[in-house]
């Protein structure tokens, strides 16, 4: 019996000569459906990333991204020859995935509609890890089995390209041998409905109908991240303690918060308090000589404001979150320092509602509106978010500092903080942890949030959200 690599092999050369003897050059609809790939690429794929394209053909994916540095590779030389063509300032070669050696890393690698084409899927994945760093992004999309029909179809009608014999991997499979090679999926979204320009009909259906109808979508878009472990090595870390009218909680704060990872600072931010939290933070701060302690004031207004200040001013690897009203216990960081520092997330969200909380700490309405709204931004985010509105988000300060510098697609839009961040971290799709903790009443003074004002402005920032995230 041939050994496998022969048998891979020969699969290949198979579906290197079908496509040394295809057209380079796409008919109409396969132009309208590469444009639309191109647009959902280009959303999940930062402009100053590098990119390799897996199985690129003729380079009309690759001359549709944005992206600064693109690299393809490709079975055929014929393909190639025109891709280098198409895509000037690019780097292709003539390479199987299944034996992929570059000899650098990329940010991102595409594999796009080629997937049912490949001799041996999970070797595919496996060999992808010799190409990526611990913050690659694999992005594949593949057709859904619904379509099956319609497009051979449309292959025996001439209005899509012949292909030669080819699998057809469900979600499920792609999903399993993803596992298999190491791979963790974080996001799966089904996209376009109608694949071809039709007066203008391809947006409305594309846009606003698609994220709804899921399940009658052409093809599936999948990101996934590498999940071999990482050495895991200490960490600085920085605790951001934004404090308005919270004068009680500021000494027992700095008791509770201990020491993490290599070391830790703590910052906290007063936002115009009207009792003397700010001497009582100045006093925190003479008072602990020992411990790392920032203080600043607010010139802005609202949490939001007062989180980007302590994290412009953090120096630690992590930076976390953490609500002058104590309701989280400081004593639970340490499990959010250990999702990061582990590499088991990218971004680690407290989660109030799967203990039973103290009796007094969450009213009953509230506790309907944060389960609606859970279930709300799991849809938008695509990720499971049990809880967005705890007030404590972890993330590592390079993931910040990347969230940061996207900021102007989504603009300054939130007075509390955490959704500039959830956001920001679904936008560049990091993986999210939930992080359950035990809730606790306030044992000082009295909660800044506003039930009706504060809710209605949540069902506007889910609005936002879907407009930014979701109807695309």
């Amino acid at each position: 019996m041939p050994a496998a690599s022969d048998i891979t092999r020969k699969h290949l050369e198979k579906i290197g000569a079908f496509y040394d003897t295809a057209p380079t050059e796409p008919n109409r609809s396969s132009r309208d459906y590469r444009r639309l790939l191109a647009h959902y690429y280009n959303l999940l794929i930062p402009a100053s990333a590098s990119v390799l394209e897996i199985g690129c053909g003729s380079g009309e994916l690759l001359a549709g991204l944005h992206a600064v540095r693109k690299t393809g590779i490709d079975l055929s030389a014929v393909q190639i020859a025109a891709a280098r063509q198409r895509v000037h300032g690019a780097e292709f070669y003539v390479q199987a995935g299944e034996f992929l050696e570059l000899p650098r890393q990329f940010d991102y690698i595409i594999v796009s509609d080629t997937l049912n084409l490949a001799a041996d899927v999970q070797r595919l994945f496996e060999r992808m890890h010799c190409v990526s760093h611990e913050n690659t992004r694999l992005i594949l999309n593949y057709y859904s089995s619904l379509w099956r029909p319609i497009l051979s179809l449309a292959g025996t009608l001439g209005f899509k390209a012949r292909q030669p014999q080819s699998s057809w991997l469900s979600t499920a499979d792609v999903r399993n041998l993803l596992q298999l090679a190491d791979w963790s999926p974080i996001v799966i979204q089904p996209r376009i409905l109608v694949p071809v320009k039709c007066l203008g009909l391809e947006v409305l259906f594309n846009r606003w109908f698609a994220p709804v109808f899921t399940w009658f979508c052409l093809t599936v878009f999948c990101v996934a991240r590498p999940a071999r472990p990482r050495p895991a090595r200490p960490l600085t870390v920085s605790v951001i303690v934004p404090a308005r009218n919270e004068a009680g909680n500021i000494a027992v704060a700095v008791q509770r918060t201990a020491d993490l990872g290599a070391g830790t600072e703590l910052i906290f931010v007063e936002g115009h308090s009207r009792d003397d939290t700010w001497a009582r933070i100045q006093q925190a701060a003479q008072d602990h000589p020992g411990r790392n302690i920032k203080i600043m004031q607010q010139t802005g207004r609202g949490k939001g404001d007062a989180v980007r200040l302590g994290f412009a001013a953090a120096t630690g690897d992590v930076l976390m979150i953490l609500d002058a009203d104590l309701t989280m216990p400081p004593e639970e960081l340490g499990k959010f320092y250990d999702v990061i520092a582990s590499g088991r997330a990218e971004f680690a969200n407290g989660v109030r509602l799967v203990y039973p909380m103290d009796e007094e700490a969450m009213q009953f309405l509230n506790l309907c509106a944060n389960k609606t709204f859970g279930l709300i931004f799991t849809w938008l985010l695509g990720q499971p978010v049990k809880d967005t509105l705890c007030g404590t988000k972890v993330l590592s300060r390079a993931h910040y500092e990347r969230i940061a510098a996207n900021r102007t697609y989504f603009g300054d839009f939130d007075p509390f903080g955490d959704f500039d961040l959830l956001f920001g971290a679904a936008k560049l799709n990091l993986k999210i942890a939930d992080v359950p903790i035990r809730y606790r009443e306030r044992t000082y003074g009295t909660t800044n949030i506003h039930r009706w004002s504060h809710g209605w402005l949540l069902l506007r920032m889910v609005l936002f959200a879907a407009r930014k995230l979701k109807f695309v």
